[in-house]
């Protein structure tokens, strides 16, 4: 469908808005997603075309926290293998399933990601003093079975819908992976980038989509990932971390009022 030069605008502005939280935190699909409804297009259109329009802001996004990735190149592959499968298996059943029963889910484990945002640092102190008396402190550098399931299932979620799913991501690792917030940040950003365009590249294939609104949303989200960088490196870890917060409990609100 055609969109006039104010839905557009519109479009373009909530990809830059998109792309700058989800580099910082995630969530960026609350944004576009109800722009994209409001311009006319249907739910799943909507959906198809804020995923493949929102991997360029992903791309973006992991570039601006290139110097954060130093380092993490075994721990980068092993997690992004895992969330290509969730990705890919996720946008199945976008494809396959109604909404249903992931829309009761969904504010239920965004609910649970804050709350590991929240206490991670305690909780992580006390697992790494547990493990270092049990001598298992150094055996899952990477986080180990659990972060990879977790990882699995969160992408899943990902490439299904997408929204926060960065608060699960930063969640998850964050009280698995004994490493900065924003060297975990940076990890997230390439998970976040690999998800969506697996689900792109299978919907490009099997579903309908407005090439406009992607075209918008990708520019917007490009230059967002840029500013998200910017914004998201120079913030000290309690700040990243209210920001976590303070965006995944906007999520929620406005995932339980849709």
């Amino acid at each position: 469908m055609a969109l006039s030069i104010w839905e557009s605008l519109a479009v373009f502005a909530a990809g830059v808005g998109a792309g700058t939280i989800n580099t910082i935190v995630g969530s960026g699909t609350l944004i576009t997603f109800p722009v994209l409804l409001a311009t006319g297009l249907s739910p799943v259109t909507a959906n198809v075309s804020n995923t493949l329009g929102l991997v360029p802001g992903s791309i973006s996004g992991a570039i601006g926290y290139r110097k954060e990735l130093a380092g993490q190149r075994r721990r980068v592959l092993r997690l992004g293998a895992v969330s290509l499968v969730g990705g890919l298996a996720g946008a199945v059943l976008l494809v396959t399933l109604p909404s249903d029963s992931f829309d009761t889910i969904v504010p239920v484990l965004i609910g649970i990601a804050l709350v590991l945002v929240v206490v991670q640092p305690r909780l992580a102190k006390a697992l790494r003093a547990r493990q270092q008396e049990t001598g298992t402190a150094a055996r899952h550098p990477d986080g180990g079975p659990a972060l990879l399931t977790g990882m699995l299932l969160s992408s899943a979620y990902g490439g299904y819908f997408g929204a926060a799913q960065g608060v699960l991501y930063l969640g998850l690792m964050g009280l698995a992976l004994h490493d900065d917030l924003q060297r975990i940040n940076a990890v997230k950003n390439i998970v976040a980038a690999l998800v969506n365009g697996i689900a792109a590249v299978f919907f490009l294939f099997v579903a309908t989509f407005d090439w406009t609104a992607v075209l918008l949303i990708a520019a917007g989200s490009t230059l967002g990932g840029q500013i998200g960088a910017k914004i998201g490196r120079r913030l000290p870890p309690t700040a990243l971390r209210a920001v976590i917060v303070a965006v995944g409990v906007l999520a929620i609100v406005q995932l339980l009022l849709r």
